[in-house]
């Protein structure tokens, strides 16, 4: 039998109009549903999963109703099982959920059909370590960041490229990002964009206290390793949504997972996407 998992962005009322129809679409093409808890309480009947066990549950395919918040959620807790995700934009600017609610149905039944293409992107696989020890791991689609948490104060951090010394600097922060996450945090840093298909990570500095420390775009297969040496407290987050504080002599360890995103595409190029969501050579 076919199955399908929903996961939906929290306090969307809008939803409660929209799923009956969606879950009447996947019950006429013989699916079996799996909703996460922000959907199932908006509908009845159908088998709830909290979303971090959503993956082993082995979809078909997993459908976002939401933004992209939603999405990174999403792939954090499916994408190491290989399960594809179509994401549907409820959301504001929705780079990565790009498909639009209007268009929900045509997409569904060329995902049904096994006409929707899917893209493979590369996930950042980040350890935290203190005196030594692993003390954290998390992966992210878009990037890593590292940043101040005082509020005057600049932090210290040395960056190393594989074992090598980059340069030691003073700035709010650092980003590691993903081809996908270099249109995001990155790009308002002053970051390049890259093609998601680029085999890269770029690494961009916020707010450097030298005019010519500039991003730096590495291989992907690079590790990249961010030390603090600031007194004060810092703070690591993963795609904006998790983290956790970190002290001097903290180092923070980037590389390719071994496993990546995927992402059911509609018919549109990257090109198409930077011409909608960033209003590229629109007069």
């Amino acid at each position: 039998m076919k199955s399908a998992a929903i996961i939906s962005k929290p306090a969307k009322p809008e939803l409660a109009s929209v799923l009956p129809d969606l879950l009447d679409w996947f019950g006429k093409h013989n699916y079996k549903l799996y909703l996460d808890e922000e959907t199932a309480k908006y509908i009845n009947g159908e088998q709830v999963v909290p979303r971090e066990q959503l993956g082993a549950k082995k979809p078909d395919f997993v459908l976002v109703l939401g933004g992209d918040g939603t999405l990174l959620s999403a792939a954090r807790a499916v994408s190491y099982e290989g399960v594809p995700i179509l994401a549907v934009n409820l959301g504001t600017l929705g780079f990565l959920t790009e498909v639009p609610l209007s268009d929900i149905y045509p997409t569904l039944d060329a995902v049904d059909a096994g006409q929707c293409p899917v893209e493979q992107r590369a996930v950042l696989d980040c350890t935290a370590y203190r005196g030594g020890q692993a003390v954290a791991r998390h992966f992210a689609l878009n990037d890593v960041v590292v940043n101040k948490s005082a509020i005057a104060r600049l932090a210290d951090f040395d960056l190393l490229i594989d074992g090598s010394l980059v340069f030691s600097y003073k700035a709010d922060g650092v980003i590691v990002a993903t081809p996908t996450g270099s249109t995001a945090y990155s790009l308002a840093a002053g970051g390049p964009v890259l093609m998601p298909s680029v085999q890269s990570f770029v690494i961009t500095p916020v707010c450097p206290h030298a005019l010519t420390l500039r991003p730096l775009v590495v291989r992907d297969n690079s590790q990249v390793e961010v030390r603090i040496e600031s007194e004060e407290e810092a703070f690591l987050s993963i795609d904006g949504q998790v983290g956790m504080p970190l002290q001097r002599h903290d180092r923070v360890v980037c590389q390719r997972a071994a496993h990546t995103v995927k992402l059911m595409r509609v018919h549109r190029t990257f090109f198409n996407v930077l011409r909608n969501k960033l209003k590229w050579g629109q007069r």
